[in-house]
């Protein structure tokens, strides 16, 4: 069987994902309006002309990175959508995807939880809302499921369950480094332990 061959990577493009790498990293630590093309050029060890080859403005940089994250992200969310899944493992699965994006993106998350909602009411970022908005469905109608076929408990609060899943989730990218001790999927396990079975030993004999 003959295996698929892997698109070439042009010298160019390689450059390209570097410096978006290293944008990525300096607009986390700083912070979109504090960072300035000069300071995105002194990291990556060229001028500040010379970024000019590759890019227009530092809006353009920020765009591609979250573009490319939140794409990535949606890839893998709506095959999770789209698998039949019960209500539980599509729950699972979105929390492990998102721990796997954390890990592939990590300074990509940090900028959308610390600037998303500032971005979003300029025209060029309105996709952030966008964006937010199919997530917030996504994750309530996952628990709503959940409620009505007695796979959640009938009390829950879907909404203030998912604010807590969204916030605990992706807070993650504040610490989480990529190559650590732990994997992603590692961590989602852990994580939807305590999140779906609770951080208490169960006491069988209480019944």
């Amino acid at each position: 069987m003959p295996t698929k061959k892997k698109p070439q990577v042009t010298a160019a493009a390689a450059r390209r994902g570097e410096l978006l790498t290293t944008a990525a990293e300096v607009f986390a630590e700083h912070g979109y309006n504090a960072t300035t093309v000069r300071r995105i050029a002194d990291h990556a060890g060229m001028l500040a002309g010379s970024l000019y080859y590759h890019f227009d403005s530092k809006e353009s940089m920020l765009e591609e990175i979250l573009r490319t994250f939140l794409d990535e992200l949606w890839d893998g969310y709506d095959t999770v959508l789209a698998s039949g899944l019960g209500p539980r493992e599509t729950l699972e699965a979105l929390v492990t995807e998102s721990f796997r994006e954390i890990d592939r993106h990590r300074a990509a998350v940090a900028i959308y939880q610390k600037e998303s909602r500032q971005l979003a009411a300029q025209d060029r970022f309105a996709f952030l809302a966008d964006s937010q908005r199919r997530f917030e469905k996504a994750w309530l109608s996952t628990l709503e499921r959940g409620v009505a076929e007695r796979v959640f408990r009938a009390d829950l609060d879907v909404r203030l369950t998912y604010r807590f899943v969204r916030d605990t989730v992706w807070v993650a990218a504040s610490w989480y480094r990529p190559g650590g001790q732990h994997s992603p999927e590692e961590i989602a396990r852990q994580y939807l332990s305590m999140v779906l079975d609770g951080i208490a030993v169960r006491d069988e004999q209480s019944g």
